[in-house]
């Protein structure tokens, strides 16, 4: 999957820096806690989908990592850089074993056919 990402030839080299740097400390935190943990959900408050994947997770005996950022009211601004690095533009973000599985309706999908139990077992690494 190729999805376009602007060249970075063709960014002005005085704000390349402002632009690597922009984010980049929510994303190293994130990053770090999705390569440690088997399995994380990345959420704000206020938002019944982050709410709704805890939920599924609860139910199925299933132990995660819930990482909170914001609400509608606040927050936009840090969350914006997880959105940029992952593609995927909503909440929750969805991590198995470092690989994003989409969100809630996803999650429930993968918990229904059992590919998550199955992704969780797999001791090869990312599926």
């Amino acid at each position: 999957m190729g999805r376009p990402i602007f060249d970075e030839a063709l960014i002005h080299p005085a704000i390349r820096q402002k632009i690597a740097a922009w984010g980049a400390d929510i994303v190293q935190e994130v990053h770090d806690v999705v390569s440690a943990k088997p399995l994380v959900v990345v959420g704000m408050k206020m938002n019944p989908f982050p709410r709704k994947a805890r939920r599924l997770l609860d139910a199925a005996g299933i132990d995660y990592v819930y990482l909170e950022f914001g609400s509608y009211l606040s927050g936009y601004r840090r969350r914006l850089p997880l959105k940029l690095w992952t593609g995927w533009q909503t909440f929750p973000m969805i991590f198995v074993k470092g690989v994003l599985v989409g969100g809630a309706n996803d999650l429930e999908k993968l918990l229904q056919s059992g590919e998550l139990k199955r992704r969780l077992e797999d001791v090869s690494g990312p599926a």
